[in-house]
């Protein structure tokens, strides 16, 4: 059974830093994407950034250059690294594991995810 726990979440002003950790358990996919996805009140689910079995890395436009996601293979855990935050970044931030890669950020492929953590950026 898949098992994602999001932390990290919280509150800051704009121009600050949060860094969101996934800790992933129980999946054996040779080939897989994992990725951070956020939804804001009103507003459809949206992949922010995700990565592939073969560390292939990709950025939604809205945080390229602000956010890094990184792996620790040791600690099978993934996490997303926000720096420079906006207000327009203020979500409830999924993490989400698939098997198979390819298409790593679209929303529709995912049927494991965590519970979600807030963050909220105050201008």
């Amino acid at each position: 059974q898949v098992q994602l726990v999001e932390s990290g979440g919280g509150s800051v002003q704009a121009g600050g830093s949060l860094r969101l950790s996934c800790a992933a358990s129980g999946f054996t996919w040779s080939r897989y994407c994992m990725g951070w996805f956020r939804q804001a009140p009103g507003k459809e689910r949206e992949g922010v950034a995700s990565m592939d079995s073969f560390r292939n890395i990709d950025y939604a436009d809205s945080v390229k250059g602000r956010f890094t996601i990184t792996k620790d293979n040791a600690k099978n855990t993934l996490d997303l690294q926000m720096n420079n935050l906006k207000p327009e970044d203020t979500a409830m931030y999924y993490c989400a594991v698939k098997p198979r890669s390819g298409l790593c950020r679209r929303v529709s492929l995912y049927d494991n995810w965590g519970q979600g953590t807030q963050v909220t950026v105050s201008s």
